[in-house]
């Protein structure tokens, strides 16, 4: 695998003119760099025999202006690397806005490595013998920019084409190495020699990896390619050094338009969005990414917080450290800022995620691998650890960045952490023994759920034990964790008030679902927000599981669920939220949205069958 980004470029039919523009901006726009452009004076052509005339015109010209076209009557359907290569150089990054050190070695050298990067392309020539030629200028992007970019224009006929290749450069690497076959053989496997044949195979072998991975795929419902596309968003989103799970690729991608405050950084694993991304692979039986998230998990469970617990989120590397940020100097999508790096939820309690990452170990037990032992003894430790803060207020799934409450999603969750690992015990005959506190402190929660986060006045399960009049869509998942069964009247009535629009007390619109209502809830932020696209795709799967004893909920669930893929993106990709016109709010894509897709279509489907066998 080659760390090369590659953006291709070809005129199906006419003639068509475009514009390349390239600017980087290192260490977040932190860095100067320089520019410079190199003239190779020789193009490499994939046929020997067009080889030798395409260098000589090429030396002769010194690519003169005089050539808008390459003419090689013997280079017919042929290609040639473009003999110009840009490279950006950075100057040393200023450090004082930088992050705090970080104990991992690995988070280190990423944070602080800032490689140069060069631009390269290769040309795929038409069938009438003329190639198109491209030149480099190196072009100043604005007044306040850090370096220099650049800029080229081209016209392609029908039947050219060209890739360009952005990558860093290897001289950084190989500086650290210490015999020549070492460089030698990291030049063979990141510094091959370009050539259009090349590309065309890595583009080849690409394609073929991903339909051999998606073939794993054991899903035959409803919805099939948006369900294989969910599951292919979730491998892309999969670091594979350690099996840990980003949360999105982006960065300070707005919630709500508008100097709100609400970007963040989700370019971290959250233990919750993994164990939910593990929960997706086993349901659709692609069991190897489960177990290389397991092995993180073996990881992170091993280095636990003094207290016996786990951060909520790590790096992707296993890091802990990963300090918040604002970058003054960047404005933000569509002048939306702050822009944050980092995230400073990293140090919140926030109980849930002992629930959902029990649950899905013990899924991982029944359809994948049974656990060790030793995973089992780091198992148990969490559990004793949810029976002795289960009581302490958290800042919720929502990581609000107002008070600390006593979150009704949180408790449920803990209670789901006690009952899978007796559930585990049970199975397993692992030894336990705080079996019976463990199995009094569950239904001590359930008791205390049932008692203090609902409301016997307006009928729902509330946001928390503090907020008895607000509601909050993450309940939603009560029987998605079989906390209680979707035909429980104490749930029903709280769907149905969920599912109310906003003026009249609910968190639905357009079939689209809010996580909460923003303007009332105190979540230490300014501003309103768009609706939560996960919530939406809970609403459809605690909708299909409610139908039970009344069908016509049944048919609502695959309404909300036709209606809610419709605005994913022309690839079928989600973002964390949708705004009142249907356009995507918050970071892109987001692993949640499409777990959430995979489940919820895996649910409705089964229930739509049972129904009408």
């Amino acid at each position: 695998m080659l760390p090369w980004l590659i953006r291709s470029v070809e005129a199906i039919r006419g003639e068509l003119t475009f514009d390349l523009e390239c600017f980087p901006a290192f260490d977040y726009a932190r860095a100067p760099h320089t520019l410079e452009i190199h003239d190779t004076h020789s193009v490499s052509v994939d046929h020997p025999d067009a080889a030798g005339h395409l260098a000589t015109e090429a030396a002769n010209s010194i690519f003169q202006s005089v050539f808008s076209h390459w003419d090689l009557s013997e280079a017919q359907s042929e290609s040639f690397v473009g003999p110009q290569c840009a490279v950006f150089t950075p100057e040393k990054a200023d450090r004082s806005q930088g992050p705090a050190h970080t104990s991992n070695a690995a988070d280190h050298a990423a944070q602080t490595a800032v490689d140069a990067m060069d631009l390269r392309y290769v040309v795929g020539c038409a069938g009438g013998g003329s190639c198109p030629f491209i030149r480099f200028s190196a072009t100043d992007h604005h007044e306040h920019g850090l370096g220099r970019g650049v800029t080229a224009r081209f016209t392609l006929q029908e039947g050219q084409r060209v890739f360009f290749i952005l990558r860093s450069t290897p001289e950084s690497a190989i500086a650290q190495l210490s015999s020549r076959a070492e460089v030698d053989d990291y030049r063979a496997k990141f510094d091959p020699p370009l050539s259009m044949r090349m590309v065309e195979n890595l583009l080849e072998d690409t394609l073929l990896y991903w339909l051999t991975w998606i073939r794993g795929c054991s899903y035959q419902g409803r919805w099939l390619e948006n369900v294989e596309r969910s599951a292919l968003i979730l491998k892309m989103l999969t670091y594979e050094p350690t099996g840990a799970v980003v949360a999105a690729v982006t960065f300070s991608l707005p919630e709500a338009i508008g100097s709100f405050g609400r970007n963040w950084d989700y370019r971290y694993t959250w233990v919750r969005d993994s164990a939910f991304t593990m929960y997706a692979f086993m349901r659709l039986g692609l069991n190897r990414e489960a177990r290389d998230y397991m092995a993180f998990v073996r990881t992170v469970c091993s280095e636990k917080n003094a207290d016996g617990g786990l951060q909520i989120m790590y790096t992707l590397r296993g890091g802990r450290e990963m300090d918040e940020l604002v970058l003054p100097h960047l404005e933000g999508y569509r002048a939306c800022a702050p822009v944050r790096i980092g995230n400073g939820a990293a140090d919140h309690v926030q109980l849930d995620i002992y629930g959902e990452l029990l649950d899905a170990v013990y899924l991982y037990n029944k359809f994948s691998n049974p656990l060790s032992y030793d995973e089992w003894v780091d198992i148990r430790a969490l559990v004793d650890y949810v029976c002795d803060n289960y009581h302490r207020p958290d800042m919720g799934i929502w990581e609000v960045r107002g008070m600390r409450q006593n979150f009704t999603y949180s408790k449920v969750q803990c209670w789901v952490a006690i009952d899978r690992g007796l559930r585990l015990a049970d199975k397993r005959d692992f030894p336990c023994p705080s079996a019976a506190k463990w199995r009094a402190t569950r239904d001590t929660i359930y008791e205390d759920v049932m008692r203090h986060a609902w409301n016997p006045d307006q009928r729902f399960f509330a946001l928390s034990y503090e907020s008895p009049d607000m509601l909050d869509a993450a309940v939603l998942a009560m029987p998605l964790v079989f906390f209680c069964d979707g035909t429980d009247p104490r749930f029903i009535s709280t769907m149905r008030r969920i599912m109310m629009p906003p003026h009249k007390g609910g968190l639905t619109t357009n079939n689209l679902v809010f996580r909460y209502n923003a303007v009332e809830t105190d979540d230490g932020l300014e501003g309103e927000e768009g609706t939560f696209s996960l919530c939406t795709f809970w609403l459809a799967e605690a909708l299909s599981r409610a139908s039970k004893t009344d069908i016509t909920l049944l048919y609502k669930a695959q309404v909300v669920f036709d209606e809610m893929i419709t605005y994913g993106n022309h690839l079928g990709i989600f973002s964390e939220e949708i705004d009142k016109s249907g356009n995507h709010l918050g970071n892109f894509p987001q692993a949640f949205t499409h777990i959430a897709l995979i489940s919820a279509a895996y649910n409705v489907n089964r229930a739509l069958k049972s129904s009408h066998p």
